[in-house]
């Protein structure tokens, strides 16, 4: 628990740095392209349209889900993936490709990670913003539901920076491990509840298995937040605690192998 501490308060004396240090990354990554940010958006959007093609007309034959077109569903559980896909793959080499320069600076590792999701923030809460007013033209006008929105946000941030403490750490450690995330990434975007429904499957225990990842609990929320079917998180009150209960733990679990291994990044390179 005194790791768990540590790394929370480094995060809240250093905040300003991260901030201004994830402002920088963005700007590194698209100053060389023409179109700049707009790439974070025409990225996203070539995706969403390609799977919509692959998922909706081929698959599906355009069947909606329940009364949703497959589209509108879609667009609301995927729009928050893209943020936790790159926050996971680029935080998990994050330590390692920054360690040496990054080390001779005045401020704690654990922020390294950090700012490589708030990285991903500000793009996410530009394409949230276009979809959102997508949606009013869509049929799907703007509700009290919204204000679900900046707790699964909080939420997202949360088990990132946990799960990011714990890869960055063992990516460091041994290079294999970012290999590996890369594949569990591309699996998880079809185990979880973004290209087709899991309750369409006759096994209820496969549903159960599949919610025992954490982003499938993220992804129904914002899902339910922009469809305005409901608050998830009151009706799964259940599965609120769970997710909870998993972040806190794999925070405690990151906080105690980076403090472990901090001082000792630099001999593993």
């Amino acid at each position: 628990m005194r790791s768990a501490f540590t790394v929370l308060f480094e995060q809240l004396k250093y905040f300003y740095l991260v901030r201004r240090l994830s402002l920088y990354e963005i700007k590194s990554n698209t100053s060389s392209n023409y179109l700049g940010m707009a790439w974070e958006l025409i990225q996203p959007a070539i995706q969403i349209a390609i799977f919509w093609f692959v998922f909706g007309f081929g698959i599906r034959g355009r069947a909606p889900i329940g009364d949703v077109p497959f589209f509108h569903w879609m667009l609301a559980g995927i729009v928050v993936w893209f943020m936790i896909s790159q926050s996971i793959l680029k935080g998990t080499k994050s330590i390692y490709s920054n360690v040496r320069i990054l080390s001779k600076m005045n401020f704690p590792m654990s922020v390294i990670p950090n700012y490589h999701i708030f990285a991903q923030l500000y793009p996410h809460l530009v394409l949230l913003g276009c979809v959102l007013v997508l949606m009013q033209f869509l049929g799907y006008g703007a509700s009290l539901h919204y204000l679900q929105l900046p707790y699964y946000l909080f939420g997202t941030l949360a088990i990132l920076f946990s799960i990011t403490l714990i890869t960055s750490t063992l990516a460091t450690i041994a290079q294999d491990v970012h290999k590996f995330i890369q594949s569990i990434m591309r699996m998880l975007l079809y185990l979880s509840p973004i290209l087709w429904p899991p309750q369409t499957l006759d096994q209820d225990w496969i549903v159960t298995i599949m919610k025992l990842n954490p982003f499938y609990y993220i992804i129904e929320g914002y899902r339910q937040a922009i469809l305005g079917n409901g608050w998830y998180f009151i009706d799964q009150w259940e599965y609120t605690l769970y997710f909870w209960g998993i972040t806190i733990v794999l925070f405690i679990m990151g906080s105690y192998l980076h403090v472990k291994f901090r001082r000792h990044f630099v001999d593993f390179i």
